[in-house]
Protein backbone atom coordinates (compact mmCIF):
# COMPACT_ATOMS: atom_id res chain seq x y z
CA UNK A 1 0.00 0.00 0.00
CA UNK A 2 1.15 3.24 -0.80
CA UNK A 3 0.93 6.96 0.79
CA UNK A 4 0.86 10.18 -0.76
CA UNK A 5 -0.14 13.41 0.53
CA UNK A 6 -3.27 15.90 0.34
CA UNK A 7 -2.73 19.96 0.42
CA UNK A 8 -5.40 22.47 0.61
CA UNK A 9 -3.61 25.53 1.46
CA UNK A 10 -6.15 27.12 3.71
CA UNK A 11 -5.81 30.66 6.05
CA UNK A 12 -8.68 29.98 8.65
CA UNK A 13 -10.02 33.44 8.67
CA UNK A 14 -8.52 35.62 11.82
CA UNK A 15 -5.95 33.04 12.07
CA UNK A 16 -2.85 35.98 11.49
CA UNK A 17 -1.37 32.81 8.66
CA UNK A 18 -0.05 34.88 5.66
CA UNK A 19 -1.43 33.76 2.83
CA UNK A 20 1.57 32.57 1.25
CA UNK A 21 2.55 31.13 4.24
CA UNK A 22 0.56 27.15 3.43
CA UNK A 23 1.98 27.80 -0.27
CA UNK A 24 5.76 27.74 1.17
CA UNK A 25 4.64 25.18 3.62
CA UNK A 26 4.00 23.23 0.50
CA UNK A 27 7.17 23.71 -1.11
CA UNK A 28 9.41 23.18 1.44
CA UNK A 29 7.46 19.82 2.25
CA UNK A 30 7.64 18.13 -0.89
CA UNK A 31 11.30 17.07 -1.79
CA UNK A 32 11.58 15.51 2.34
CA UNK A 33 8.32 13.62 1.59
CA UNK A 34 9.55 12.65 -1.59
CA UNK A 35 12.89 10.86 -0.23
CA UNK A 36 11.20 9.75 2.78
CA UNK A 37 9.03 7.50 0.39
CA UNK A 38 5.32 9.23 -0.23
CA UNK A 39 4.29 8.39 -3.99
CA UNK A 40 1.55 11.17 -4.77
CA UNK A 41 1.17 14.85 -3.83
CA UNK A 42 -2.78 16.34 -4.36
CA UNK A 43 -4.08 19.49 -4.52
CA UNK A 44 -7.30 19.93 -3.55
CA UNK A 45 -9.88 22.65 -4.56
CA UNK A 46 -12.64 25.30 -3.91
CA UNK A 47 -13.61 28.33 -5.43
CA UNK A 48 -15.09 31.37 -3.20
CA UNK A 49 -14.42 30.22 -0.28
CA UNK A 50 -13.19 32.94 2.72
CA UNK A 51 -10.14 30.88 3.98
CA UNK A 52 -8.37 30.63 0.21
CA UNK A 53 -8.82 26.90 -0.09
CA UNK A 54 -6.82 26.60 -3.61
CA UNK A 55 -8.84 28.01 -6.63
CA UNK A 56 -5.96 27.39 -8.55
CA UNK A 57 -4.99 23.55 -8.37
CA UNK A 58 -3.29 23.57 -11.64
CA UNK A 59 -0.61 26.43 -10.32
CA UNK A 60 -0.39 24.35 -7.62
CA UNK A 61 0.48 21.60 -9.05
CA UNK A 62 2.76 23.07 -11.43
CA UNK A 63 4.65 23.99 -8.15
CA UNK A 64 4.69 20.66 -6.72
CA UNK A 65 6.10 18.72 -9.95
CA UNK A 66 9.23 21.93 -10.28
CA UNK A 67 10.51 20.42 -6.63
CA UNK A 68 9.77 16.85 -7.22
CA UNK A 69 11.41 14.08 -9.47
CA UNK A 70 9.07 11.02 -9.28
CA UNK A 71 5.89 11.69 -7.07
CA UNK A 72 3.23 11.42 -8.76
CA UNK A 73 1.09 15.12 -8.53
CA UNK A 74 -2.62 15.73 -8.97
CA UNK A 75 -5.71 17.70 -8.54
CA UNK A 76 -8.08 16.28 -5.75
CA UNK A 77 -10.05 17.43 -7.42
CA UNK A 78 -10.52 19.90 -9.95
CA UNK A 79 -14.04 20.98 -10.57
CA UNK A 80 -14.68 21.00 -14.33
CA UNK A 81 -17.74 22.70 -15.15
CA UNK A 82 -15.94 25.91 -14.00
CA UNK A 83 -13.32 25.68 -16.80
CA UNK A 84 -13.11 26.15 -20.36
CA UNK A 85 -12.59 22.60 -21.96
CA UNK A 86 -10.19 23.20 -24.30
CA UNK A 87 -7.95 25.90 -22.57
CA UNK A 88 -8.51 22.98 -19.47
CA UNK A 89 -6.81 20.39 -21.76
CA UNK A 90 -4.12 22.65 -23.18
CA UNK A 91 -2.64 23.37 -19.48
CA UNK A 92 -2.95 19.73 -18.18
CA UNK A 93 -0.90 18.79 -21.45
CA UNK A 94 1.78 21.50 -20.98
CA UNK A 95 1.38 20.09 -17.07
CA UNK A 96 2.13 16.65 -17.96
CA UNK A 97 5.02 17.18 -19.89
CA UNK A 98 5.98 19.67 -17.35
CA UNK A 99 5.85 16.89 -14.77
CA UNK A 100 7.47 14.34 -17.53
CA UNK A 101 4.40 12.23 -17.21
CA UNK A 102 3.47 12.13 -13.55
CA UNK A 103 0.13 14.73 -13.69
CA UNK A 104 -3.00 12.94 -11.92
CA UNK A 105 -6.42 14.41 -13.22
CA UNK A 106 -8.74 14.02 -10.56
CA UNK A 107 -11.53 15.85 -11.29
CA UNK A 108 -15.35 16.46 -10.15
CA UNK A 109 -18.39 18.45 -11.02
CA UNK A 110 -19.23 20.45 -7.72
CA UNK A 111 -21.57 20.94 -5.89
CA UNK A 112 -21.11 24.37 -3.92
CA UNK A 113 -24.06 26.35 -4.94
CA UNK A 114 -21.78 29.53 -4.24
CA UNK A 115 -18.80 28.06 -6.78
CA UNK A 116 -21.11 28.07 -9.84
CA UNK A 117 -23.01 31.63 -8.32
CA UNK A 118 -19.87 32.79 -8.66
CA UNK A 119 -18.46 31.95 -12.02
CA UNK A 120 -21.82 32.06 -13.61
CA UNK A 121 -22.51 28.48 -14.55
CA UNK A 122 -25.81 27.04 -13.81
CA UNK A 123 -25.33 24.70 -10.85
CA UNK A 124 -28.39 21.72 -12.62
CA UNK A 125 -26.01 22.04 -15.44
CA UNK A 126 -23.35 20.76 -13.49
CA UNK A 127 -23.20 16.81 -14.47
CA UNK A 128 -23.84 17.57 -18.43
CA UNK A 129 -21.07 19.89 -18.67
CA UNK A 130 -18.98 18.05 -16.22
CA UNK A 131 -19.48 15.18 -19.28
CA UNK A 132 -19.44 17.14 -22.15
CA UNK A 133 -16.34 19.00 -20.83
CA UNK A 134 -14.12 15.22 -20.23
CA UNK A 135 -15.29 13.94 -23.71
CA UNK A 136 -14.09 17.39 -25.71
CA UNK A 137 -10.74 17.52 -23.65
CA UNK A 138 -10.38 13.59 -24.23
CA UNK A 139 -10.60 14.27 -28.00
CA UNK A 140 -8.52 17.07 -28.01
CA UNK A 141 -5.87 14.92 -26.28
CA UNK A 142 -5.83 11.81 -28.30
CA UNK A 143 -6.90 13.29 -32.16
CA UNK A 144 -4.40 15.21 -34.29
CA UNK A 145 -7.08 17.83 -34.81
CA UNK A 146 -10.45 17.38 -34.06
CA UNK A 147 -13.62 19.21 -33.89
CA UNK A 148 -16.51 19.01 -31.37
CA UNK A 149 -20.45 20.25 -31.26
CA UNK A 150 -22.25 19.67 -27.76
CA UNK A 151 -25.09 20.97 -25.88
CA UNK A 152 -22.96 23.49 -23.85
CA UNK A 153 -19.39 23.46 -25.82
CA UNK A 154 -18.77 24.06 -29.66
CA UNK A 155 -15.12 24.03 -31.15
CA UNK A 156 -14.32 24.19 -34.25
CA UNK A 157 -11.44 22.38 -36.27
CA UNK A 158 -8.72 23.03 -34.41
CA UNK A 159 -5.52 20.85 -32.84
CA UNK A 160 -4.01 20.83 -29.37
CA UNK A 161 -0.64 20.76 -28.96
CA UNK A 162 2.13 19.78 -26.81
CA UNK A 163 0.56 16.44 -26.36
CA UNK A 164 0.80 14.73 -22.93
CA UNK A 165 3.28 12.14 -21.83
CA UNK A 166 1.25 9.80 -21.15
CA UNK A 167 -0.86 7.58 -23.47
CA UNK A 168 -3.57 7.86 -24.29
CA UNK A 169 -3.96 10.81 -21.91
CA UNK A 170 -3.28 11.26 -17.78
CA UNK A 171 -5.32 9.05 -15.69
CA UNK A 172 -8.18 10.76 -14.81
CA UNK A 173 -9.94 9.95 -11.45
CA UNK A 174 -13.60 10.77 -10.01
CA UNK A 175 -14.42 12.37 -6.99
CA UNK A 176 -17.73 11.48 -6.75
CA UNK A 177 -20.36 9.54 -4.94
CA UNK A 178 -23.44 9.18 -6.58
CA UNK A 179 -24.56 6.22 -8.17
CA UNK A 180 -24.98 7.66 -11.68
CA UNK A 181 -21.72 8.77 -11.77
CA UNK A 182 -19.79 6.08 -10.12
CA UNK A 183 -21.29 4.07 -13.06
CA UNK A 184 -20.20 6.74 -15.34
CA UNK A 185 -16.61 6.35 -14.15
CA UNK A 186 -16.17 3.21 -14.66
CA UNK A 187 -17.57 3.01 -18.01
CA UNK A 188 -14.87 6.13 -19.05
CA UNK A 189 -12.34 3.86 -17.42
CA UNK A 190 -11.61 6.50 -14.65
CA UNK A 191 -10.64 5.40 -10.82
CA UNK A 192 -12.57 6.22 -8.27
CA UNK A 193 -10.99 8.61 -5.82
CA UNK A 194 -13.04 9.23 -2.36
CA UNK A 195 -13.47 12.14 -0.20
CA UNK A 196 -12.29 12.45 2.87
CA UNK A 197 -15.73 13.63 4.31
CA UNK A 198 -16.78 9.74 4.04
CA UNK A 199 -16.62 6.84 6.65
CA UNK A 200 -15.70 3.26 5.96
CA UNK A 201 -19.60 2.42 5.62
CA UNK A 202 -20.02 4.70 2.74
CA UNK A 203 -16.47 4.21 0.71
CA UNK A 204 -17.86 0.33 1.31
CA UNK A 205 -21.23 1.67 -0.57
CA UNK A 206 -19.87 3.86 -3.02
CA UNK A 207 -17.45 1.33 -4.62
CA UNK A 208 -20.23 -1.18 -5.03
CA UNK A 209 -22.11 0.55 -8.24
CA UNK A 210 -18.58 1.04 -9.46
CA UNK A 211 -17.31 -2.21 -9.36
CA UNK A 212 -20.24 -4.01 -10.78
CA UNK A 213 -20.21 -1.44 -14.10
CA UNK A 214 -16.55 -2.04 -14.31
CA UNK A 215 -17.29 -5.85 -14.20
CA UNK A 216 -19.99 -5.62 -16.31
CA UNK A 217 -18.48 -3.54 -19.12
CA UNK A 218 -15.09 -6.02 -18.48
CA UNK A 219 -12.79 -3.47 -17.31
CA UNK A 220 -10.52 -4.44 -14.98
CA UNK A 221 -9.32 -1.47 -12.59
CA UNK A 222 -6.46 -0.44 -11.97
CA UNK A 223 -5.75 1.34 -8.78
CA UNK A 224 -8.12 2.06 -5.47
CA UNK A 225 -6.98 4.94 -3.79
CA UNK A 226 -8.54 6.68 -0.59
CA UNK A 227 -8.21 10.10 0.99
CA UNK A 228 -7.98 10.52 4.70
CA UNK A 229 -7.66 13.42 7.25
CA UNK A 230 -4.06 12.15 8.98
CA UNK A 231 -2.28 13.57 11.68
CA UNK A 232 -0.20 12.03 14.09
CA UNK A 233 2.90 12.65 16.75
CA UNK A 234 4.22 11.17 19.53
CA UNK A 235 1.20 10.52 21.40
CA UNK A 236 -2.61 10.50 20.87
CA UNK A 237 -3.32 13.23 23.55
CA UNK A 238 -0.68 16.22 21.62
CA UNK A 239 -2.15 14.86 17.97
CA UNK A 240 -5.64 15.52 19.12
CA UNK A 241 -4.99 18.79 20.47
CA UNK A 242 -2.87 20.06 17.55
CA UNK A 243 -5.39 18.34 14.88
CA UNK A 244 -8.74 18.96 16.47
CA UNK A 245 -9.16 22.41 15.74
CA UNK A 246 -8.75 22.05 12.09
CA UNK A 247 -10.65 19.07 11.86
CA UNK A 248 -13.39 20.96 13.50
CA UNK A 249 -13.05 23.62 11.18
CA UNK A 250 -13.08 22.10 8.15
CA UNK A 251 -15.76 19.66 8.96
CA UNK A 252 -17.70 22.87 10.00
CA UNK A 253 -17.00 25.17 7.39
CA UNK A 254 -16.96 23.02 4.29
CA UNK A 255 -18.66 20.11 4.65
CA UNK A 256 -21.17 20.53 7.48
CA UNK A 257 -21.91 24.34 6.15
CA UNK A 258 -22.61 22.51 2.26
CA UNK A 259 -24.99 19.79 4.29
CA UNK A 260 -26.78 22.30 6.31
CA UNK A 261 -27.57 24.17 2.85
CA UNK A 262 -28.72 21.12 0.90
CA UNK A 263 -25.46 21.11 -1.86
CA UNK A 264 -24.08 17.75 -0.35
CA UNK A 265 -25.32 15.28 2.75
CA UNK A 266 -22.83 15.00 5.33
CA UNK A 267 -23.64 11.71 7.59
CA UNK A 268 -22.87 11.66 11.36
CA UNK A 269 -21.28 8.38 12.44
CA UNK A 270 -24.70 7.39 13.29
CA UNK A 271 -26.07 7.85 10.14
CA UNK A 272 -27.93 10.92 10.76
CA UNK A 273 -27.73 13.69 7.73
CA UNK A 274 -25.89 16.68 9.28
CA UNK A 275 -28.67 20.18 8.84
CA UNK A 276 -26.98 22.69 11.20
CA UNK A 277 -23.45 22.75 10.87
CA UNK A 278 -23.36 23.82 14.66
CA UNK A 279 -23.93 19.71 15.06
CA UNK A 280 -20.48 19.26 14.20
CA UNK A 281 -17.71 18.27 16.36
CA UNK A 282 -14.37 16.30 16.49
CA UNK A 283 -15.84 13.09 18.04
CA UNK A 284 -18.67 13.43 16.03
CA UNK A 285 -16.80 12.10 13.09
CA UNK A 286 -13.73 10.46 14.67
CA UNK A 287 -14.39 7.39 11.94
CA UNK A 288 -13.49 9.83 8.94
CA UNK A 289 -9.79 10.51 10.08
CA UNK A 290 -6.75 9.18 11.55
CA UNK A 291 -5.64 11.46 14.47
CA UNK A 292 -3.12 10.10 17.36
CA UNK A 293 0.21 8.21 17.64
CA UNK A 294 1.92 5.54 15.32
CA UNK A 295 0.31 2.48 17.06
CA UNK A 296 -3.44 4.35 16.61
CA UNK A 297 -2.45 4.96 13.02
CA UNK A 298 -1.33 1.79 11.88
CA UNK A 299 -4.17 0.08 13.46
CA UNK A 300 -6.58 2.02 11.79
CA UNK A 301 -4.97 1.68 8.51
CA UNK A 302 -4.76 -2.24 9.19
CA UNK A 303 -8.77 -2.11 9.60
CA UNK A 304 -9.04 0.31 6.43
CA UNK A 305 -6.97 -2.16 4.82
CA UNK A 306 -9.23 -4.89 5.48
CA UNK A 307 -12.77 -3.33 4.87
CA UNK A 308 -11.91 -1.10 1.50
CA UNK A 309 -8.31 -3.05 0.02
CA UNK A 310 -7.04 0.69 -0.85
CA UNK A 311 -4.00 0.29 -3.19
CA UNK A 312 -3.42 4.24 -1.74
CA UNK A 313 -4.10 6.51 0.76
CA UNK A 314 -3.42 10.30 0.41
CA UNK A 315 -3.00 11.88 3.57
CA UNK A 316 -4.55 15.36 4.28
CA UNK A 317 -2.01 16.10 7.06
CA UNK A 318 -1.02 19.67 5.99
CA UNK A 319 -4.50 20.41 7.90
CA UNK A 320 -6.61 24.54 7.94
CA UNK A 321 -4.40 25.98 10.41
CA UNK A 322 -1.83 23.70 11.40
CA UNK A 323 2.06 25.11 10.80
CA UNK A 324 4.02 23.68 8.48
CA UNK A 325 6.57 22.65 11.18
CA UNK A 326 3.61 20.37 13.40
CA UNK A 327 2.44 19.83 9.84
CA UNK A 328 6.25 18.06 9.27
CA UNK A 329 6.78 16.80 12.24
CA UNK A 330 3.48 14.34 11.38
CA UNK A 331 5.10 13.72 8.05
CA UNK A 332 8.24 12.48 9.19
CA UNK A 333 6.59 10.42 12.42
CA UNK A 334 4.38 8.78 9.82
CA UNK A 335 6.90 7.57 6.93
CA UNK A 336 9.21 6.40 9.85
CA UNK A 337 6.91 4.59 12.41
CA UNK A 338 3.88 3.74 9.86
CA UNK A 339 4.96 3.54 6.47
CA UNK A 340 7.43 0.27 7.27
CA UNK A 341 4.11 -1.71 8.53
CA UNK A 342 2.81 -1.37 4.60
CA UNK A 343 5.92 -1.60 2.17
CA UNK A 344 4.80 -5.19 1.03
CA UNK A 345 1.26 -4.97 1.50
Amino acid sequence: MKFGLMFSLQVPPGSGIPWQEPYQDMLDCLPRAEELGYSSSFQVSHHAQKDGLCPGPLIACAGAAAVTKTMRIGTGVLLVPLYAPLKLAEDIAVLDNLSNGRFIFGVAPGYVAEEFEAHGIPRNERIGRFEEALDLMTLAWTEDTFSFSGKYYQVPKTRLTPKPVQSPHPPIWYGVSAPASLRRAARRHATQIMSPRHGPEELLEHFEPYEAEAKKIGWVIPERPIMRSVFIAETKEKAEAIAAPALNYLFTELYGAASAAGDRVLKAADGSIITEKEQVGFDTFKNRYIIGDPDFAIEQLKLYQRAVQPTEVSCWMHLPGISGKDAMGSVELFAKEVMPHFKDS
